[in-house]
């Protein structure tokens, strides 16, 4: 079965040029054009990403992201003419995934959902092979197979997103990575001005699994050079 992706604007052009963009690719296309038809859809349970406006009718693209996180943990990638680096962080920091500028080049935007698919659907080993069932650090206790992260005992609700960064950082602990280096093993591509793009989601990542996120104990910033993951 074909991979179904939702795509949201209330620019019914633009949903029509994604969805053919999308559909000569080979994936199924749901439409909507505001964000409470977005929350409706996203409820749908063969849908993989998300495609999503900012600036819509009756609930704007941010709110929706807010309130589809609390339901789903797929890929969700920010559409949006704001190219300012707040509105992307904003974004960002809400559960987005990724931001795609409008206007946006089709093979850029058609890439980047592949990636995301691919990230999202094949477990897919970020550095070495996944022989472990387990990784523990401290407090932290990272479930390989079943792909979920214990804090305390307790599950921790991570998108595929973070989980991944979670993964690379685990397995390497000490090691430190540059913000560009854990942009091309977690997304999958090439980095470009990608720097705010993996702040934030260490910045989330932080706020789920550390006691105080503004002084880490595990996800440490080493200035100047990238992120690791502290050994305990």
């Amino acid at each position: 079965m074909n991979e179904c992706v939702l795509v949201v604007d209330d620019d019914a052009e633009i949903v029509k040029a994604i969805a053919i963009l999308l559909e000569k690719e080979g994936y199924r296309v749901l439409k909507a054009y505001n964000g409470m038809e977005a929350l409706d859809l996203a409820l749908e349970p063969s849908l993989r990403l998300i495609l999503i406006d900012v600036m819509m009718p009756k609930l704007d693209g941010l709110s929706a992201v807010l309130r589809i996180r609390e339901k789903r943990n797929l890929p969700i990638l920010i559409l949006s003419a704001k190219s300012e680096d707040t509105d992307k962080v904003l974004g960002l920091s809400m559960g987005a995934d990724d931001y795609i500028a409008k206007p946006f080049h089709p093979q850029e935007l058609v890439a980047r959902v592949r990636s995301h698919l691919r990230r999202y659907t094949q477990l897919g080993d970020v550095n070495a092979p996944a022989r472990e069932q387990e990784i523990v650090n401290g407090r932290l206790r990272y479930q390989v197979e079943e792909r979920t992260l214990l804090v305390d005992g307790e599950p921790v609700r991570l998108t595929a997103t973070e989980l991944k960064i979670v993964e690379l950082l685990m397995r390497n602990a000490g090691r430190v990575f540059p913000a560009e280096e854990i942009y091309r093993r977690v997304w999958g591509e090439e980095p470009f001005a990608t720097e705010n793009t993996v702040m934030v989601h260490i910045r989330r990542i932080r706020e789920k699994i550390e006691l105080n996120p503004k002084e880490p104990e595990y996800l440490k910033v080493v200035w100047g050079i990238g992120y690791k993951m502290e050994k305990h």
